[in-house]
């Protein structure tokens, strides 16, 4: 079975795994020095380091790795750790380097607007697979979207009920209107997407998510949405909030959390507290015009 077809059908199928190769080898050990070893998200192997404890702890690392999205490097002294003699190895000391395999990062875009525009080259710049959606012929084109995999012109009711968001999927709303965006919000905190965001003001979200609870979707699904949707770099036209936009989705994909501001600001917000009716920068639906 070759490893590298694995890896690839692996990512086809919207998986994770963790790739080890052995990097660097002092002395004798039971294993070729380029020895590979796939480790699958059901925690099934292709390949061999070589057996014994070391592939144990190389496996174990790998799940973790997995989990962390970042790479490992793993060093073994087969000569002093009394518990890698079990008849297996043959002595010295090798380095095992565990990196994940990570499925596509799909990013699912709803509306054709100017902002979408801009996110949809900034995004697929920065290694996202950008699918946008529309109900409007004249904005939802492969034209206009070059950079996108995927243009679609659908109702968005009729768009949701064809997709399914993996693990490893993204899903930003930013429609024209908040009839739309609450439609499209309403599904996707129902998915099993890595990332929900909608733009819209303060007021506007907890609007929204107030509406939302009355219909009898759980509270506790509302709490990993990003919005106002961006980091705060103080974003005003198109172009920057695509980049705020763009910033947020990297840091959610890196798992770098100190990046990301606190997602429950709304809890426990009554709605007829706010009545500020400026909406922020990155607040106003995406006008399209």
């Amino acid at each position: 079975m070759d490893i590298y077809e694995q890896i690839v059908q692996l990512r086809r199928e919207g998986r994770r795994g963790a790739v080890a190769t052995i990097v660097n080898v002092r002395g004798s050990i039971p294993s070729f020095r380029t020895a590979k070893m796939l480790v699958r998200d059901d925690g099934s192997i292709v390949g061999t380091i070589g057996g014994g404890c070391v592939e144990a702890d190389v496996w174990q690392a790998a799940r973790e790795v997995m989990e962390s999205e970042k790479p490992r490097t793993l060093t073994f002294d087969l000569n002093q750790d009394p518990k890698y003699d079990t008849g297996l190895v043959c002595g010295g000391t090798l380095e095992v380097f565990v990196e994940p395999v990570l499925p596509p990062a799909l990013l699912y875009v709803f509306g054709a607007g100017h902002v979408s525009l801009s996110l949809c080259q900034t995004a697929a710049h920065a290694g996202f697979d950008v699918v946008v959606t529309d109900d409007r012929s004249s904005y939802a084109t492969q034209e206009r979207f070059p950079a996108a995999s995927q243009v679609h012109v659908l109702d968005f009711d009729e768009a949701t009920k064809r997709l399914d968001p993996s693990e490893s999927s993204y899903i930003v709303i930013v429609t024209r209107g908040h009839r739309d965006d609450m439609r499209i919000l309403r599904w996707a905190v129902q998915t099993r997407a890595r990332y929900v965001g909608m733009i819209g003001s303060k007021r506007k979200v907890v609007q929204i998510f107030k509406a939302l609870r009355e219909e009898g979707i759980p509270a506790h699904l509302f709490d990993r949405v990003h919005a106002p949707i961006g980091l705060d770099i103080g974003a005003i036209t198109p172009e920057e909030i695509a980049v705020a936009i763009t910033a947020e989705l990297i840091a959610v994909r890196r798992q770098a959390t100190s990046a990301l501001p606190h997602l429950s600001w709304f809890k426990g917000a009554r709605p007829e507290a706010s009545s500020d009716s400026t909406a922020e920068p990155l607040a106003k639906s995406d006008p399209a015009h």
